[in-house]
């Protein structure tokens, strides 16, 4: 190989280099290395998202059970015939399976 040579292959090493940098760069790899390498801040950093995605489930079933207990209290309110019975069967349920009124 002559040095010609060698100098164009170093120069497309090189630029494949920087070009690997940069993409690494925008994936969030160099982030990720560095959260890699401080396992004390990956743990926080997991624990935190932990807890916010707890606290984002626990909203979001309180919100659900609302409204689904609003759509229940409208459907009662209009004492439709099969619904009406239906929701009192899973309340006699209910009351039966906890022992209440017995």
């Amino acid at each position: 190989m002559s040095n010609e040579q060698e100098q164009e292959s170093l120069s497309r090493i090189e630029s494949k280099l920087e070009q690997m940098s940069k993409d690494m760069y925008a994936a969030g790899m160099v982030e990720y290395i560095e959260m890699v390498n401080n396992p004390r801040r990956f743990y926080w950093r997991n624990f935190v998202m932990g807890i916010a995605r707890g606290f984002g489930m626990a909203i979001g079933f309180t919100i659900i059970a609302a409204v689904i207990i609003y759509v229940m209290r409208q459907v009662m309110a209009l004492n439709i015939p099969l619904i009406g019975d239906f929701i009192a069967d899973i309340t006699e349920i209910v009351i039966n399976q906890l022992g209440i009124y017995r």
